[in-house]
């Protein structure tokens, strides 16, 4: 069993709450003025230090991140050891709050969810500079994140490497033929107790339990409303699936697959924008339950291939309880791009 952390934090979280104009038009009217929590640490030199932004998985949010947890420790208290064992600088931690109603996002500019590229870069991080002791400018700040949060860094890597010194993505979205192939056929069976996608959401909303079932089901929707977003449609969902009969509904599917990160990879002005990171970390574990470690094996096969640099780690573990992946990919961020300056 893990030791708990009963370490009290030397540094201070800081709350600022930023009103977003990228999230305004969001249709399912979840709130545009967020949440982000920042650790800073006690000792930050009068010149500011860099930042890191940490994006959470599918119904998790960056508030969380920074709570107690039992035979755990919260993430800045899981940087303050890091900074003890020598194994990391000083650095600041941002925590977003990006739940939706549908359980979380995908971290991109989306009619339905809202616009979370525009919320990151646009709103956030200038806000952020100029109220913290940070370092300005994209050489002092990196993007890491697990499972979604990890989709959320390839975004920032594939589409804004210009904006990042570096992007790590932990067990991230990647391979969507292996990641949601399979789940079409359950979230249509879930679907016919209910009537369909808007009753399913409004019974998941109105049960005074939430069924563990379930969950998956809501993924899956939400999935919809981000990579093929509907938004004439209740809570803006459509499934790329016939619901009847299961069959792929080619133009549905096929903007699915053009957010899948092994189609970006293969462009070259996304390649590009990965190219001009400094530091750009990929993960997975080889058990993955959610087959992650094929398309990540996919991934690093590709980079390779292109020649983009970048670190590559397979992990004997599967999707959960991996947050002690941080204790290598973020010495590895700082180390590449810190440590000397």
């Amino acid at each position: 069993m893990p030791s708990h952390n009963f370490e009290p934090l030397a540094g201070r979280l800081a709350t600022i709450r930023v009103d977003s104009d990228a999230l305004k038009r969001n249709t399912l009217g979840d709130p545009h003025v967020r949440s982000v929590a920042v650790y800073l640490p006690h000792d930050a030199p009068s010149e500011g230090v860099p930042l890191l932004v940490d994006l959470t998985g599918y119904t998790g949010s960056g508030l969380k991140h920074i709570a107690w947890s039992a035979f755990g420790e919260s993430v800045p208290q899981r940087v303050e050891r890091l900074r003890r064992e020598g194994r990391l600088g000083p650095v600041a931690v941002a925590f977003p709050d990006c739940f939706t109603s549908l359980g979380g996002n995908q971290y991109v500019d989306n009619p339905v969810l809202g616009d979370w590229e525009r919320f990151l870069l646009d709103d956030m991080l200038p806000q952020l500079e100029r109220e913290l002791p940070l370092r300005p400018g994209p050489e002092h700040r990196a993007v890491f994140g697990k499972s979604s949060g990890g989709y959320g860094a390839y975004v920032q890597a594939f589409r804004h490497g210009d904006r990042w010194a570096g992007a790590a993505s932990l067990s991230g979205d990647v391979g969507f033929e292996l990641l949601f192939g399979g789940d079409f056929p359950k979230v249509l069976t879930a679907l016919r107790a209910f009537g369909g996608p808007a009753e399913f959401i409004e019974g998941f909303h109105a049960s005074p339990k939430i069924r563990g079932e379930h969950f998956h089901t809501l993924l899956v929707l939400a999935m919809a409303a981000t990579y093929d977003p509907a938004p004439d449609q209740p809570f803006g969902v459509r499934l790329p699936v016939d619901p009847r009969t299961c069959e792929r509904i080619p133009e549905r599917w096929a903007n699915w697959i053009a957010c899948d990160p092994l189609t970006w990879v293969e462009d070259a002005e996304m390649r590009a924008s990965a190219t001009a990171l400094r530091a750009f970390w990929i993960d997975c574990g080889a058990q993955d339950q959610y087959h992650l470690a094929y398309g990540t094996r996919r991934m690093h096969d590709a980079l390779v291939r292109h020649g983009v640099e970048h670190r590559y780690e397979e992990f004997d573990d599967d999707h959960s309880g991996i947050d002690y992946r941080m204790d290598v990919a973020l010495p590895w961020l700082y180390e590449r791009l810190w440590s000397a300056r």
